[in-house]
């Protein structure tokens, strides 16, 4: 291969669709040297390979949010049911995106060098994606964790200053009952 991918490269087109971590049909072609086009068709000749967990088509709205997201094309036509639509005189297919999953098993259907070596940096791309992910959810534990216990010191420092209040403030003595006159009363 002439050179080698990087994890950040193909961790940058790695996407957030359906709660799902996702790669564009596009960018995988981009990946592995093949028009986009061709890498569908061996999707397709192996559609049984591909469950929807795997893979799946974007919606029209889908679709433009993901291209007005990168300023990409466009698409200024109506969705026509049968998996396009048209901007001026070309068709463009709406995207397939591929889950982890939908990518390990492309290692079955395209086989050259490169499409091997695209796959192994894409996999540790997850993998290091999965791993930085974890890395947050340690860190935003430890930190409602110290949430917690800064409301309960919290609540108790607040108890303690209200004591304090208290005692420099207390409250009113009842008034002392008259004293009896000193002397002698008529």
């Amino acid at each position: 291969m002439e050179k080698q991918i990087s994890i950040e490269v193909v961790a940058a087109k790695i996407l957030l669709i359906r709660g799902k971590k996702v790669m564009l049909d596009r960018d995988l072609a981009q990946l592995y040297g093949v028009p986009t086009k061709r890498l569908n068709e061996q999707v397709r000749r192996n559609k049984a390979r591909f469950p929807e967990d795997f893979m799946f088509q974007l919606t029209k709205e889908e679709s433009e949010a993901s291209r007005s997201h990168f300023a990409t094309l466009n698409i200024t036509t109506e969705h026509k049911g049968l998996g396009y639509v048209s901007r001026g005189k070309n068709i463009k297919y709406l995207p397939f995106v591929f889950t982890e999953q939908g990518v390990a098993m492309l290692s079955c259907v395209l086989t050259s060098e490169r499409a091997v070596q695209v796959n192994i940096a894409i996999m540790r791309a997850f993998v290091k994606l999965r791993e930085i992910l974890l890395t947050h959810k340690d860190l935003a534990d430890k930190i409602e964790e110290l949430e917690k216990k800064y409301t309960e010191n919290s609540q108790q420092i607040r108890e303690i200053f209200e004591i304090i209040k208290q005692m420099l403030n207390p409250p009113p003595e009842p008034p002392e009952p008259p004293k009896p006159k000193i002397g002698f009363h008529t």
